[in-house]
């Protein structure tokens, strides 16, 4: 039916895939590829349960580009507690804390004499040499695109975040960022700056609550928002947070042209792809007060500015939430209710690898990789 839609309706002319949805196992289904071939998904995001060993992961990948070669392969692979793949071959990172932590440690000399700086330089370095081994590993399978790094500042309040901070100084997460950033690039990675304009200052968890920051908009951009004004011209894409700020909007950040318009775009002056976080966690079921579909929470997000829509964990059972989606965002876009964008369809296509991966077996021996592995904190 939406092939010939496609063909038919003018609207498709103005090709834009903002879709990334999920498969439900280790292996694509019928279903699967029917979904993959709906001309508004843009990418699949991978999980745990999509893994069982290396061999059957670079299948699934192949088997999705196979479909679409211009489909997005994501997973969230950060380190630490944030890793999907854990075994056969694949190497345990450590939680981005860890590197806050060596930044702290100043070396000794010879004389016994400590070096000050040094620790940062040397964290500097292992971060570096984190984001080289986490993207050269999921490349090597076939696996596009990771949502990393977190950006988000160690506050000591929430939960969710914690040891995924690099740590509470913005100056210290930014440094290191950019240095994980750096080595996702030698391997032909993209990467995603979340979750703006900062997840790190409240405890709620917005998987399963709506939380709420109360600062003023210059305490948020005088703290938390820094290290998006200090990377704009690294970051490749950006995530806002399932978070409100009251003194700001009444709308939770990633709803928020205010947000992502006003701030983001226009006075930070990003330029790269913004996602939404997952339209199915609960801070993302509610907009000011009202209960919303994923249909409503995607036209929402895509209104007030993102260019590409994160659904999770909807394809499992009958995969009813996926097919609401496609076919809400399918009516709504026929209505005018949102609009297919060519630039946001660019910004889509500029994450998707630019190079070929190393082969994991040539990994395994590459010097570039094994100088890697012995930097890693």
């Amino acid at each position: 039916m939406w092939l010939l839609k496609q063909k038919a309706d003018p609207k498709f002319m103005s090709h834009h895939a903002p879709l990334i949805l999920d498969v439900a196992g280790t292996a694509l289904t019928a279903t699967d590829r029917k979904r993959l071939q709906h001309p508004l998904t843009g990418g699949v995001i991978l999980f745990g349960r999509n893994w069982a060993n290396r061999q059957q992961l670079t299948q699934l990948c192949a088997d999705i580009k196979a479909v679409r070669q211009d489909l997005l392969i994501c997973v969230d692979h950060e380190g630490g507690r944030v890793q999907r793949f854990r075994n056969d071959g694949f190497t345990h990172l450590p939680p981005m804390r860890a590197l806050g932590e060596l930044w702290m440690k100043d070396a000794k000399g010879v004389s016994g004499d400590f070096h000050t700086g040094s620790g940062a330089l040397a964290a500097m370095d292992a971060a570096t040499a984190c984001g080289y081994v986490l993207a050269s590993e999921l490349r090597a399978c076939g696996v596009d695109f990771s949502f990393t790094p977190v950006l988000d500042l160690d506050h000591g309040e929430s939960g969710v975040i914690g040891d995924r901070s690099f740590h509470r100084d913005p100056r210290v997460a930014t440094a290191l960022a950019k240095s994980v950033m750096h080595g996702l690039l030698q391997a032909g990675m993209a990467n995603c700056g979340k979750h703006f304009p900062g997840h790190g200052f409240v405890k709620a968890d917005s998987h399963v609550d709506i939380p709420v920051d109360k600062r003023s908009l210059k305490a948020v951009l005088n703290d938390c928002a820094l290290p998006y004004q200090w990377l704009t011209t690294t970051l490749t894409s950006v995530m806002p947070a399932h978070v409100i700020y009251p003194k700001v909007d009444s709308l939770p950040a990633g709803f928020s042209p205010r947000w992502l318009q006003d701030i983001l775009r226009g006075q930070l002056h990003f330029n790269g792809a913004i996602f939404s976080d997952d339209l199915s966690m609960e801070g993302a079921r509610r907009i000011e007060g009202r209960s919303v579909s994923f249909a409503e929470a995607g036209v929402a997000a895509l209104n007030a500015g993102c260019d590409l829509l994160l659904l999770c964990n909807q394809s499992v059972g009958d995969g009813h939430g996926v097919d609401e989606m496609l076919d809400g965002l399918t009516e709504r876009l026929v209505k005018n209710q949102w609009h297919a964008s060519d630039a946001s369809e660019q910004r889509r296509r500029a994450l998707l690898p630019k190079t070929s991966p190393l082969a994991w077996d040539t990994l395994m021996t590459h010097p570039a990789y094994l100088r890697a592995l012995d930097l890693l904190p």
